[in-house]
């Protein structure tokens, strides 16, 4: 299997893992499966360090984004807070997992900021949409809490797409050949 397949469908494993973990008030399921994605893309990225940056960095965003939700009370999650009115641990941890698709599986996104801006308005309300049909994110108004959403997710994905930009751990040449292993010889 590519690796950009594997990229795209082992997030969605983990995206799955965090949602439904957190439904039922199991949150470190999702933030296991998050580790077990990270270890594997840091081991099969050919320049760690950029790629530990790029983690950082959109885990950290994703922290105060969801943050300022929970704050706003525009959504609410019904487990894994560990400081009372913050994200949950498993949703950074999410914010973390998708990190690891903007230099592979995502990596069509750099230079396109436009596409992006409309991918995220469109993708990330989705994606919390699907979140709340499975029990995992609840809105205070669906329609309010999806346009904040849209908003938030339009000026987001353009930034963490520049920051992709500045810490790639993949280069072009890399994509669809052999683990990192292979790279070393």
């Amino acid at each position: 299997m590519p690796v950009i397949i594997f990229n795209l469908v082992a997030l969605k494993a983990a995206w799955f893992a965090c949602v439904l973990g957190g439904a039922a008030s199991l949150p470190w399921i999702g933030v296991a499966a998050v580790g077990g994605l990270v270890a594997l893309h840091l081991w099969l990225s050919p320049r760690v360090q950029p790629e530990l940056h790029l983690l950082a960095a959109v885990g950290l965003a994703g922290a105060v984004w969801e943050t300022f939700l929970v704050r706003t009370d525009l959504l609410s999650y019904p487990s894994g807070m560990i400081v009372s009115g913050t994200a949950p641990v498993w949703i950074v941890a999410l914010w973390v997992g998708f990190a690891t698709c903007l230099n592979v599986g995502m990596r069509w996104l750099k230079g396109r900021y436009a596409v992006a801006a409309l991918f995220g308005a469109v993708g990330g309300p989705m994606a919390f949409y699907g979140g709340s049909r499975l029990g995992g994110v609840t809105f205070a108004d669906t329609g309010t809490a999806l346009l904040v959403l849209a908003a938030g997710w339009a000026v987001l994905m353009p930034t963490i797409v520049r920051l992709s930009e500045r810490f790639d751990g993949w280069p072009d040449t890399t994509l669809g050949k052999a683990p990192k292993a292979a790279y070393r010889s």
